[in-house]
């Protein structure tokens, strides 16, 4: 990882990146022991308004928290890929969600199916972790023994198992991408 490595997570309220954005500095922070910065934003609407939170992670002193050029997006829904697309750096890490994404307007992206994949799981609301377990695989932004640590700390109590499931599902459908560089990972596969 260089100096500073920035992840914007961007979906729609309700989906859980706020958490998520929260889990993964924690994960990079205190487990890992980087330097970290975590911003968010979100729409006037609870549920369904715009959402996006970015991690800045880095092995010396930020001095800016906002992530600039991000070194990976992940998009949750059409409407933030459309918006956040054009500020990926050049050969960034560009992941969306199969289930609620079906246009991407360029050739290099990972498509995992998050949602579809909570929901298998049995709650949908845990696409975000099902979503955090693939970006950490893939990216290696965060040790997978760190971000597990950091879900199970925030997770709400009586839920550990269920999120655990959705880390580690996340993970296995990150396999075929895991051992790729970032930036040059195509659709094949998902």
């Amino acid at each position: 990882m260089s100096t500073r490595f920035e992840i914007r997570l961007a979906g729609s309220g309700g989906q859980g990146l706020i958490l998520a954005g929260i889990i993964l500095a924690e994960a990079a922070g205190i487990y890992d022991g980087k330097f970290v910065c975590q911003t968010q934003s979100y729409g006037p609407a609870a549920r369904g308004g715009a959402s996006k939170a970015e991690v800045v992670i880095s092995d010396a002193e930020i001095d800016y928290p906002q992530a600039i050029q991000p070194d990976v997006l992940l998009a949750l829904n059409q409407k933030s890929l459309d918006t956040y697309l054009g500020d990926l750096k050049p050969g960034g890490l560009l992941m969306v969600d199969a289930t609620l994404v079906p246009e991407v307007p360029v050739e290099r992206f990972i498509a995992i199916p998050f949602t579809h994949m909570a929901r298998e799981l049995g709650r949908e609301m845990v696409a975000n972790i099902v979503a955090l377990g693939s970006l950490a695989a893939i990216s290696r932004a965060v040790t997978l023994e760190s971000l597990e640590k950091a879900v199970l700390a925030r997770v709400p109590r009586g839920t550990a198992e269920l999120n655990k499931q959705a880390l580690a599902a996340g993970m296995k459908a990150a396999r075929p991408w895991a051992s790729l560089e970032t930036g040059k990972n195509p659709r094949e596969g998902s």
